[in-house]
């Protein structure tokens, strides 16, 4: 009965020795006899029991490094915490066991003194602006480190930039100086493009109204005007239709047989009606009398007509 248990736990620990299952995303460094044999793959592998040996195990997602805040000191000697984070993927599982002890280590290593590297030589306002030119700066040191422990290195991203306390203070003293003195800017802006507005709109007014009372005055000419020739019109249709009534008048009379003596004649007893009046005084020119004795002449023959 001992036997028999003996024999079942070696065939456990035996199978358990042989045969490896691996999952998604992971590998393993196989070494045989002590040295680098192979990769166990994800999926169902077999071993060698006692001589094939799994050294280490390697995550191939990208993983993730949380750099310690550093402090370092800036150009103009002052001293700023920075914390940073970092990235990566295994790509070369059997370097990253052989090349280096601990790469997870050796990137954060690597990124501090290349921060400090790179901190050094940037004043507090560049660094306080600059966190895209030092995440760069880090990221591309890293790869050259790297590119031999077959690790490649994602993103490097830098979380925070804290100044010391007074310089903070400062920091802030300032910024609520400018934007008082960005706000008085803008206010001032603001009352000017006002004034600006306001006088633009009253030329406009002032030009828009003279250009009505132009408009006005040009209307009014042209109706007078308008006025004045269709007076013109009527009064030259007026005097053209006297006319042409006269004219009638005086073809009538011709066609009645009466000449220029004969219509002296009628003239002249319009004048004597008219003097017989009382109160009615006629005055004759003296050019007039020679006229006056043909016109008796003429009166008798008129009389002799009828």
């Amino acid at each position: 009965m001992v036997i028999t248990i003996i024999i079942l736990v070696i065939v456990v620990v035996f199978i358990a020795l042989t045969i490896k299952i691996v999952p998604q995303q992971r590998v393993g460094v196989v070494e045989r006899l002590g040295k680098f044999h192979r990769l166990l793959t994800p999926g169902l592998n077999i071993l060698i029991p006692i001589v094939d040996h799994v050294r280490v195990y390697h995550d191939l997602r990208i993983q993730q490094a949380n750099v310690p805040p550093q402090t370092v000191i800036t150009k103009d000697n002052v001293q700023v915490e920075i914390d940073t984070i970092i990235f990566y993927q295994v790509v070369g599982p059997d370097q990253a066991t052989y090349g280096i002890s601990d790469y997870v280590y050796g990137v954060r290593n690597i990124s501090t003194a290349t921060m400090r590297q790179i901190i050094g030589k940037m004043e507090l306002d560049e660094t306080l602006s600059g966190r895209e030119k030092i995440s760069m700066e880090i990221r591309v040191a890293l790869d050259e480190a790297t590119e031999k422990w077959g690790v490649r290195i994602e993103r490097v991203e830098v979380i925070d930039i804290q100044p010391p306390r007074d310089i903070q203070e400062a920091m802030d003293k300032q910024m609520k100086a400018e934007r008082s003195k960005r706000a008085i800017v803008l206010e001032a802006e603001a009352a000017k493009q006002d004034m600006i507005l306001r006088a633009e709109g009253d030329k406009q007014s002032k030009i828009l109204k003279a250009e009505g009372d132009k408009e006005a005055r040009i209307r009014e000419a042209e109706g007078l005007g308008q006025a004045q020739e269709l007076e013109a019109i009527g009064q030259a249709k007026a005097i053209l239709s006297v006319a042409q009534a006269e004219k009638n008048r005086i073809e009538l009379l011709r066609e009645a047989g009466l000449d220029e003596n004969v219509l002296a004649y009628r003239s002249f007893e319009a004048l004597t009606e008219i003097s017989k009046g009382p109160a009615n005084k006629v005055f004759i020119p003296t050019n007039a009398v020679e006229i006056l004795g043909s016109l008796g002449a003429i009166g008798e023959i008129f009389k002799a007509k009828k």
